[in-house]
């Protein structure tokens, strides 16, 4: 089975019951986990950059009230979904601890080794995105995680492009990085395009996938473009599965779909149909 996580993102508005509603989207929609961010505006740019850019600044709006989490928890847990948070600041990690299944972080804190060894020291799971990275930064990234108590970290391959240009995906880094560092690799979508996911999984064997989500286009993010709707993924979750369904178990000989047509080949005597054998039978 294939581990779908939504992510929030900021596209919470930072409203408690638009929260809720996510948690209840991503069930229905077939995930495995939610997952929100913390941060804290001023522990997330430096202070050169909220001196100089109103867009930044602007993002204090996106904030998750630390408030929300327990809440947000144990709502997860009435679902049966998994509860995650990304930590952007080394306090979070901590504050986090209590109510994560799992912690996620996000690629752009890959270099920072003090958040990925304060995550791995909890002792919980830790998944790792390596947008922007090279191979060497990852297997550094990944001795710091194992170093620190994680020996087995999940890594997402992503582009870290709003949205991804699906030419761009390069989904074949899934098994690059794999080889390179020993473990699991899954595939982080901001392509919004079903045919990437069925890729990442079928083709490369990414068995956690993570994307972007939004209820109803009324998110801060949804406008960019790299988010989907729960009706959206919905279908890509439910179709996956198909595809391991079709496979079938290898072995060549007739289904039993096929069974009622087997008669009515054409028998070698004359080259006609059906089977000399019901000829005389058919109505």
């Amino acid at each position: 089975m294939i581990k779908f996580i939504a992510e929030v993102s900021s596209n919470h508005n930072r409203d408690l019951s638009r929260s809720m509603d996510f948690i209840v989207a991503a069930a229905r929609s077939g995930c495995s986990a939610v997952k929100f961010q913390l941060f804290k505006i001023e522990q997330l740019f430096s202070p050169e950059i909220l001196e100089r850019s109103e867009n930044h600044r602007k993002r204090k709006e996106w904030e998750l009230p630390l408030e929300f989490v327990p809440k947000l928890a144990q709502r997860c847990n009435e679902l049966g979904i998994e509860f995650s948070c990304t930590p952007f600041y080394i306090d979070a990690v901590a504050e986090l601890e209590p109510y994560v299944a799992f912690y996620k972080v996000a690629s752009y804190e890959l270099l920072w080794d003090e958040l990925l060894a304060a995550c791995a020291q909890t002792g919980k799971p830790v998944i790792l995105s390596t947008g922007m990275a090279t191979i060497a930064e990852i297997k550094h990234a990944v001795k710091v995680l194992q170093d620190n108590g994680c020996k087995a970290p999940t890594l997402l391959h992503c582009t870290s492009a709003y949205p991804t240009p699906y030419a761009e995906a390069n989904l074949a880094a899934i098994d690059t990085i794999q080889q390179a560092t020993g473990c699991d690799v899954g595939w982080s979508d901001h392509t919004v395009e079903p045919a990437v996911i069925y890729r990442a999984v079928h083709k490369w064997n990414a068995r956690v996938i993570e994307f972007h989500i939004d209820l109803d286009g009324k998110g801060e993010e949804f406008a960019a473009g790299h988010c989907w709707l729960p009706d959206q993924i919905g279908a890509v979750i439910r179709d996956v599965e198909k595809g391991f369904v079709a496979d079938g178990n290898g072995i060549k000989e007739p289904v039993p779909a096929e069974l009622p047509d087997r008669l009515w080949r054409a028998d070698p005597s004359d080259g006609l149909r059906p089977l000399k054998e019901i000829r005389t039978q058919v109505k």
